[in-house]
């Protein structure tokens, strides 16, 4: 594998200098803890290859002081997360790191193995999401132990095991994320948002799920629409979709997508698989449907506005037929605040003393839903998309800049430097 050498000119900031001559140092090991972890597969569901890639982890940040280990995730039926902890001296700033292990790749997925495109390239299941932004985490607490200033810090590390498909209840399966969360003044995730070098996150859309089912009445398709038969179960599921699509498009922050639709006579509906089956005929009304979708909001505002919205259009009923809809919340809203503003700020003043190009915030509406968004309200400062930038992420070509991982790291260390010794820029 080659190596990479610093992206730029460094800044005239001597901290930040020494800071970025250590991280291009650590550059080589890093790079190969990146190619060693992208070739175990560590799809959500693979619940050895996750607590692989965590144990790998978890060698890799004990050098460093780190305490801690698995937390076992049967309870919420996935493989379990892996939570760090080095305290530092006393009264040492609290910073939560969140990242993950999994991918979405499964073992049965073609793409399962790490490949060089280039000296700066390189493709691989979970590169850039998100194993390259562990990794990234790991750069820049290395710096800051070089410099001596790495006790100045609290650090905790929640490195996920079902990013890509969280476990339920979903209150076990994010619980001692939160515990983390509630001890900090700063969270820091290592996501790589929009492939963007120069962008970061301060608002992450929250994803919720609704299912809904709609009624008819079965009978000869030659007397649909007539007074005592009415207009079947399709038609009623058809008309409030088109419902929804007519009163809540124009806000480009919410969106809600109908993923899967089935209707007919008799149906099978696998919520967990999101799979199921429709039997009917074209001259029978069909009696049921269901339809399954997601649901996507920048505030809790707006997301029971939205429900409220969705449950009053599933109420007018065409005749004879029935509906009821559903929702499960995921992932909450994470709204921008004026604490992460700041935070975006002190990175982008981070970036340009170390020569780099300054940092724009990410359009939440190209923002997914992740982890951080369940220490919203919690933790004070938050920031997202730090991690390792590249492209094609989720499918079977998936790729990474790797100038980006010293990049990345140097910024994230001399912001973490910064916040330790109350320097803001």
């Amino acid at each position: 594998m080659g190596t990479i050498g610093p992206a730029r000119a460094q800044g005239s900031d001597p901290a930040a200098a020494s800071l970025a001559q250590s991280v291009d140092r650590h550059v080589p090991e890093a790079l190969q803890l990146l190619e060693r972890t992208v070739n175990v597969n560590s799809g959500t569901m693979n619940f050895a290859g996750v607590r692989e890639v965590g144990e790998m982890f978890r060698h890799a940040f004990e050098p460093l002081g780190f305490e801690g280990g698995w937390i076992d995730g049967t309870p919420w039926g996935r493989a379990g997360h892996l939570i760090l902890e080095r305290k530092g001296r006393a009264g040492a700033y609290p910073v939560l790191f969140i990242g993950h292990l999994d991918t979405v790749f499964e073992k049965d997925s073609p793409f399962q193995s790490f490949t060089q495109i280039s000296e700066t390239s390189a493709m691989g299941p979970g590169i850039c999401d998100m194993k390259g932004g562990n990794v990234i985490m790991l750069l820049a607490l290395e710096a800051l132990r070089d410099a001596k200033t790495l006790d100045d810090l609290h650090v905790f590390v929640a490195l996920m095991g079902d990013e890509e498909q969280c476990g339920e209840p979903r209150e076990l399966a994010r619980r001692d994320l939160i515990a983390a969360a509630k001890q900090c003044r700063v969270v820091l995730a290592f996501e790589n948002a929009d492939g963007n070098p120069n962008s970061a996150v301060v608002a992450r859309r929250g994803s919720s799920s609704w299912t809904l089912r709609t009624t008819g009445r079965r009978y000869h398709s030659s007397q649909i629409f007539r007074e005592d038969v009415g207009s079947g179960a399709i038609f009623e599921a058809a008309r409030i979709l088109a419902a929804f699509h007519d009163s809540l498009t124009g806000n480009p922050l919410l969106t809600f997508n109908p993923g899967l639709i089935l209707g007919g006579s008799v149906l099978t509906y696998d919520e967990e698989q999101s799979r199921g089956t429709a039997e009917g005929k074209s001259n029978v009304i069909a009696d049921t449907a269901t339809v399954a979708g997601d649901l996507r909001t920048i505030s809790p505002e707006d997301l029971d506005r939205a429900k409220t919205t969705m449950q009053r259009l599933t109420q007018a009923h065409y005749p004879h037929t029935g509906a009821e809809i559903v929702f499960e919340d995921g992932y909450p809203p994470y709204p921008a605040t004026d604490g992460n503003r700041r935070l975006l700020e002190m990175f982008d003043h981070a970036s340009r003393d170390l020569g780099f190009d300054p940092i724009q915030p990410v359009d939440p509406a190209r923002a997914g839903a992740a982890d951080i968004s369940f220490t919203a309200g919690i933790v004070p400062m938050g920031l997202d998309g730090l991690g390792l930038k590249g492209s094609q992420g989720h499918v079977l070509d998936e790729a990474a800049d790797l100038r980006t991982l010293p990049i990345q790291a140097k910024r994230t260390a001399l912001l973490l430097q910064r916040l330790s010794k109350n320097k803001p820029r």
